[in-house]
């Protein structure tokens, strides 16, 4: 396979898949990320469901009157989806795995010696609605690589916007994220659409110094130059990387309301992962969550250095 110029560092970009279309478009969005970055892929099927979900795979392989193992249906979700990142990109390099564990611990496991994980927007069967909540929040909570999860129509999928979304986040989330953003522009020959919310604060003390001059001016050039800020942090790009055009947009109101209006046009939205610790470990934040259930196109959560 021909390697990218100016690719990210050569661990494997990882796909988690289970036989469903979701993971099905997950694979081919990872297909076409690999030999955007010249990657290796490799395809992994990871579960505990198989038992109740031999039926439904049967009927979709043209209904199989033969019984099958666990271990015959694992493996034929992996074949399929294998075959189909070959007729995708004939030379690339693809390997399979099949782990008996649940899909969210073993991505885990995956994420710790990959570039990045994708996983589809949902699974197969009766709870494919409650499949993400429990991989791909998982991952994009506690994952030590970027994750992604793959949604939208396919124009939002392919690079036909020509635009990556960034949600400039904060110190500890943005220069991470902005650091994949403005490659994944770059090799994409893409624009990319910086984006800072800020907020009017509902109540102020006396003596704050939002109270002296024009309150929400200072509040926006706050926004602006933290923009400024992150995208200076990104540094030099690997050689044969040119640094993608620019655009900034700095405004007030929801942060949620505002990236999921800009996924529309995007090929791709990146976020820093913003995790806060529950009663049941590491969380995602609000904002991330929401991407990841409801953006129109694929979304990337990006953990920050001290994470990665």
């Amino acid at each position: 396979m021909t390697k990218a110029v100016g690719a990210m560092e050569r661990r494997p970009l990882v796909v988690g898949v289970d036989g469903s279309e979701p993971g099905l478009l997950a694979v081919d969005w990872a297909a076409d990320e690999a030999v955007r970055h010249g990657l290796a892929l490799r395809i992994v099927h990871a579960s505990l469901w198989e038992r109740y979900e031999a039926e439904a795979f049967q009927d979709a392989l043209g209904g199989d009157p033969e019984p099958v193992t666990e271990h015959d249906l694992a493996e034929g979700i992996l074949a399929q989806a294998a075959e189909r990142a070959r007729r995708r990109a004939p030379m690339l390099e693809i390997s399979t795995d099949l782990v008996p564990q649940d899909a969210a611990s073993a991505l885990l496991r995956e994420a710790a010696g990959a570039t990045a994980v994708v996983t589809g927007s949902r699974g197969r069967g009766p709870i494919r609605e409650l499949l993400l909540g429990s991989v791909g929040l998982s991952l994009a909570a506690r994952a030590t690589c970027p994750v992604v999860v793959v949604r939208g129509s396919l124009r939002n999928r392919d690079v036909a916007n020509g635009r990556v979304v960034l949600g400039v986040g904060g110190p500890a989330t943005g220069p991470a994220a902005a650091r994949l953003a403005v490659r994944e522009a770059a090799v994409r020959h893409s624009v990319l659409e910086a984006v800072r919310v800020w907020h009017r604060p509902a109540h102020r003390a006396a003596g704050h110094p939002l109270l002296r001059g024009e309150p929400a001016h200072h509040l926006e050039e706050e926004a602006s130059a933290l923009v400024d800020e992150t995208l200076r942090a990104v540094g030099d790009l690997p050689d044969g990387l040119s640094r993608p055009d620019v655009r900034r947009l700095v405004t007030d109101g929801s942060t949620r309301q505002v990236l999921l209006a800009r996924s529309a046009a995007a090929d791709l939205l990146v976020v820093g992962a913003h995790r806060r610790h529950g009663h049941l470990g590491p969380q995602l934040g609000v904002v991330g969550h929401t991407l990841l259930h409801h953006a129109d196109c694929p979304v990337a959560v990006v953990p920050h250095q001290g994470q990665e």
